[in-house]
């Protein structure tokens, strides 16, 4: 074993960055010399290179990113506030403003005491302050979607961090109140929020102006601030249509905070961008008309015996399309959504047996047009080789296979022309027409693309479509042609053979279950098919037809401008809220039918008859039509288990400057359509006439 000799050193070498000891002898103190050099020479490039690294990593923070760091730096020490811009106004044709804005007081409570155990005992106490129901209030707390929480709009929609709103519109008194004793109602603030007025028209355009509620965390196109301030959103109506024209863009302040977290001066200010008005081609005082007309209406119905639980009157302006009038029953005060609707204002909103007054029935409830339907299956008729000019038997009724078709009431009226036959609206004409058709197109065995003229015609008016009103939700009705029989019996046929097996043994009544019954073995097998009576139905605007208040007036100013359809407007315009510009808004182009001339002449005789001696004539009692024409159809639908709806639809001239207008109106489970829908209609005309002296 070799000894290392005492006082002799043990040698270093370098290895890499290390050093590693080395057993040489004392002989090699020459290269222990020329290694210390070289490893001088590597940490001195190592101090070098981190240095170089250093200085570059400062140039990058100070010049490159100095901007955005400074940026950076400068949000940490900054708070923003968001200064919501104003709501544009909507607006009447004559600038009138139908909806406006204003202010109420809001009772909100922040997170923090929100959180406390104690906070359902403060909510209780500020209900009781305030006259509300604590239960109500409790529910806004809740987030939505979480148990306990109030249904959509009611709930808590906000960030986490935010005040909760708990109460809208209380009183002064009620409010300070509450303020001056805080430890008893501990993060209990107030604050404004922004609300819409209606003024005197608020009732009868709630369904067309729609309503404004706060922005969730649905509405993923809508950039949330987190100040608090909630962002009011259009959720119908032209607040939903015109939606990004009225909202304007909100501002924002930016404050500088010291470390002691008080504001020290501002440093930046970006103003918000009111939002602009919508100009409407409403008038009101055609408008208020309409309104006051529906409801007195509605309310002679009753009085008669007639359930009459809801109604529509469309006005429009007939070759623009333009909606002069829109109106429904039931409606609600719009006002309702400033702040926030209770739970049972909301649940009264939606209430089916209440008439549903949220829904705007003139677009977007569907149902049986009846006979002024007959209007529109004349020109189909002329396409099977009925003659204009010609004389048809109106018997009392027909038989169409093995069943009976019978007029209203029965009623038989010889042999008549085909204005007589609009006059008096007899049914058993088009019946027989219709029956022809079928036949000729092959009856049951026809193939899906046979012929099919009345619904052909009919969809050329623009029935089984929506017409494109700007308004959202709008109904497209139902045209039951061939090749929509088959897609439906496609998608019901099993819900119907489990019908045709079971039958239906939770009706009490035994002859329409067995009735129903019937009707299921027959769509099991050959739903898709278009029978003998579905083909009479439809003439007369029975049967699967459906169509809203707004088809029939649309295709009804076809009829007062010799084929031209257009495409409903209610917006005309939009405006600064200054009144220095205003923009037009683009009208579509109308589409152009080629109707039978001779037919339409024809049919102008009877639909003008109509309203002088026949089905409308006692509403237009001491209407002066030789100075103002009104060419007009009634309608009766009849719908099973309920009352028969209500129709009429009318068009003529009642402005100097020549222009024309279509007033259409439906009353459901209202009755005769003579009787109570043409009475509606023509208080509109009078508004109208007296509106051109």
């Amino acid at each position: 074993m070799t000894r290392l000799r005492r006082g002799v050193p043990r040698e270093r070498r370098p290895f890499g960055p290390f050093l590693m000891p080395s057993f040489r002898g004392a002989g090699s103190r020459g290269a222990r010399g020329a290694s210390g050099r070289a490893r001088l020479l590597v940490m001195a490039l190592v101090v070098a290179l981190v240095a170089t690294i250093m200085v570059g990593r400062l140039v990058q923070l100070q010049i490159v990113d100095g901007a955005k760091n400074a940026t950076a730096a400068a949000d940490i020490n900054t708070r923003d506030v968001v200064v919501p811009a104003q709501r544009g106004r909507i607006l009447a044709a004559d600038g009138t403003v139908l909806v406006g804005n204003g202010s109420t007081t809001t009772l909100t409570i922040s997170p923090q005491a929100l959180a406390r155990d104690d906070a359902p005992k403060v909510i209780a106490r500020v209900a009781s302050a305030i006259g509300r129901d604590p239960r109500s209030l409790l529910a806004r707390t809740k987030a939505c979607g979480t148990k306990g929480a109030a249904p959509s709009p009611v709930c808590f929609a906000g960030h986490p961090f935010e005040a909760v709103p708990i109460a809208s519109d209380v009183e002064a008194s009620a409010v300070n109140a509450l303020l001056e004793r805080p430890e008893a109602y501990p993060g209990i603030a107030v604050r404004p929020t922004a609300t819409r007025t209606y003024g005197s028209r608020g009732d009868s355009l709630a369904q067309v102006a729609g309503y404004l509620t706060a922005a969730t965390a649905d509405d993923t196109d809508v950039a949330t601030s987190g100040s608090g301030v909630p962002t009011l959103l259009g959720r119908t109506g032209v607040e939903k249509q015109y939606d990004a024209v009225l909202r304007g863009r909100d501002g924002k302040r930016s404050t500088a905070i010291g470390p002691d977290g008080t504001a020290q001066r501002q440093v930046a200010d970006v103003p918000p961008v009111a939002g602009q008005d919508v100009v409407t081609s409403i008038r009101p005082a055609v408008q208020d008309a309409a309104a006051k007309a529906l409801a007195d209406g509605i309310a002679a119905a009753r009085k008669r015996g007639q359930k009459a639980g809801s109604g529509s009157v469309v006005v429009l302006e007939a070759n623009s399309g333009n909606v002069v009038a829109m109106t429904n029953q039931p409606t609600y005060d719009p006002s309702v959504w400033n702040g926030g609707v209770t739970q049972a204002e909301y649940d009264s909103l939606l209430d089916t047996r209440a008439g549903d007054p949220l829904t705007n029935r003139a677009m977007s409830v569907a149902g049986p047009p009846a006979s002024t339907f007959k209007a529109f299956s004349l020109f189909a008729a002329a396409q099977t080789g009925v003659d204009p000019n010609g004389s048809y038997s109106c018997p009392s009724s027909v038989m169409i296979g093995n069943r009976s078709y019978s007029n209203f009431e029965s009623q038989a009226h010889g042999t008549i022309d085909i204005p007589k036959a609009l006059e008096v609206s007899c049914d058993t004409v088009f019946y027989r027409w219709a029956y022809d058709a079928w036949v000729k197109a092959g009856g049951v065995k026809a193939s899906t693309d046979a012929p099919d003229p009345y619904a052909s015609v009919a969809r050329e008016f623009g029935y089984g479509a929506r017409t494109g009103v700007d308004l959202p939700a709008e109904a497209s009705g139902s045209l039951p042609d061939r090749a929509t029989k088959r897609r439906e019996w496609e998608a019901t046929k099993a819900a119907s053979c489990r019908r045709a097996k079971s039958g239906y043994p939770e009706i009490a009544d035994k002859d329409r279950a067995s009735y129903l019954t019937q009707v299921a073995k027959e769509n099991c097998t050959s739903g898709y098919v278009v029978r003998a009576g579905d083909a009479v139905n439809f003439a007369i605007g029975q049967g699967d037809v459906a169509a809203t208040p707004m088809q029939v007036a649309t295709s009804f100013a076809a009829l007062a401008t010799n084929g031209r359809v257009p495409t409903p407007r209610v917006a005309v315009a939009t405006a600064r809220s200054d009144g220095s510009s205003q923009t037009v808004l683009p009208t579509p182009e109308a589409r152009v039918l080629g109707l039978d001339a001779r037919m339409y002449a024809r049919e102008l005789e009877g639909l003008k008859r109509a309203v002088s001696t026949g089905t409308a004539s006692e509403a237009f009692r001491g209407f002066d039509l030789d100075a103002h024409p009104v060419y007009g159809k009634t309608g009766t639908a009849e719908v099973y288990g309920k009352h028969a709806t209500a129709w009429f639809a009318s068009f003529g001239g009642a402005d100097e400057d020549g222009k024309r207008y279509v007033v259409v109106v439906r009353v459901d489970e209202g009755g005769e359509g003579g009787r109570t829908a043409a009475p509606i209609a023509r208080s509109v005309w009078d508004a109208l006439v007296r509106r051109s002296r």
